[in-house]
């Protein structure tokens, strides 16, 4: 990746008033939620795994859903966990195929002031699978965001129109319990699912010396330092500062 200059003192989206707005958020299968990381090749190819279906409603398994390298799912997990694992449901959210996502919890309720424009990208833990590569994080997709909000503040209609295939609302025994705290997020048709990753983590200790990933000092100079919270191993979502709005966003939208 090409070094990058001083960043700029603003940024916005084109020459109207809105100001862009970018934000990291870390999905996908983890060793905390489903007990692995998802694969990454030696080519920067990879599979993104959800992560385990917690209500079991699902149809989809990690037994029944084909990855892009032509292996279901459960064949990424241990010979002992496979016959288990391949009956079980997933959570498939983010989802690139309408590009939506949703979340109800507290840790992702801001991400319903993103709005049209804006950039949600994606990143997850990936390890080698026909390679020696460590433990990492990598950038893994993004929306170019259409709209978000609260699901009751985007009403019934652009709800069911917008978000039937997304996780949180295709099922009826999740949406109701959800709909007062679901935030949704519809990425526009330029949205996508990477074919390479791109690493943005580096080994870090934190305080009681224990290893943790950290933003790369190469994409701190893309992203910033998010005010000296570097660690993104399982945090909430990391907005990029104004002044690194432009720059990340180009960088991003470079990935192919």
């Amino acid at each position: 990746m090409q070094p990058w200059p001083p960043a700029p003192a603003i940024s916005r989206l084109g020459s109207g008033s809105h100001t862009m707005k970018v934000v990291l958020l870390r999905v996908g299968v983890d060793t905390a939620s489903g007990g692995i990381l998802g694969p990454v090749f030696s080519d920067d190819t990879f599979e993104f795994i959800p992560i385990p279906d917690g209500w079991h409603l699902d149809a989809r398994t990690y037994g029944n859903t084909l990855g892009r390298h032509g292996r279901v799912f459960a064949d990424y997990f241990a010979v002992g966990q496979r016959a288990r694992i391949s009956q079980e449901s997933m959570h498939v959210d983010p989802e690139f195929e309408t590009f939506t996502y949703g979340d109800p919890t507290r840790p992702k309720a801001r991400l319903r002031e993103l709005s049209g424009g804006d950039l949600l990208v994606f990143y997850a833990g990936l390890q080698g699978y026909d390679c020696a590569r460590k433990p990492a994080l990598y950038i893994v997709g993004y929306f170019e965001v259409a709209i978000a909000g609260l699901a009751t503040q985007l009403g019934d209609v652009t709800v069911t129109a917008l978000f039937s295939a997304n996780f949180h609302v295709r099922h009826p025994k999740v949406f109701p319990d959800q709909r007062d705290r679901l935030v949704l997020v519809k990425g526009t048709p330029a949205s996508r699912l990477l074919e390479h990753a791109v690493q943005i983590s580096e080994d870090g200790k934190d305080r009681s010396g224990r290893r943790i990933h950290v933003l790369s000092r190469e994409m701190r100079a893309v992203f910033g330092d998010f005010d000296g919270h570097v660690c993104i191993q399982r945090s909430p979502p990391r907005w990029v500062a104004p002044a690194y709005v432009d720059r990340a966003a180009t960088c991003v939208r470079s990935f192919s």
